[in-house]
């Protein structure tokens, strides 16, 4: 199944610029929000793991993974 994935308009601007212009001046902005971007989705799926994985052991797992993913420090946490 293929899936879509929504990016910001102006990293799309950026990623036009690139290929169909040939600007590479713009390469380390489009990395950065490449890397946000992967970063968030990232996020999502350890999120939707913790919140779905069929055993408790493997929702523990998850929700600590993404809370570490999301630097939320261990005194914070319940």
């Amino acid at each position: 199944m293929m899936k879509n994935v929504q990016i910001p308009y102006e990293l799309f601007m950026l990623l036009l610029r690139y290929h169909l212009m040939e600007d590479d001046t713009c390469l380390e902005e489009i990395r950065q929000g490449l890397e946000k971007k992967l970063d968030s989705l990232v996020q999502h799926e350890l999120y939707g793991k913790y919140k779905t994985a069929p055993t408790q052991e493997e929702r523990e797992k998850a929700r600590q993974e993404y809370l570490d993913r999301r630097g939320v420090p261990d005194s914070f946490r319940w």
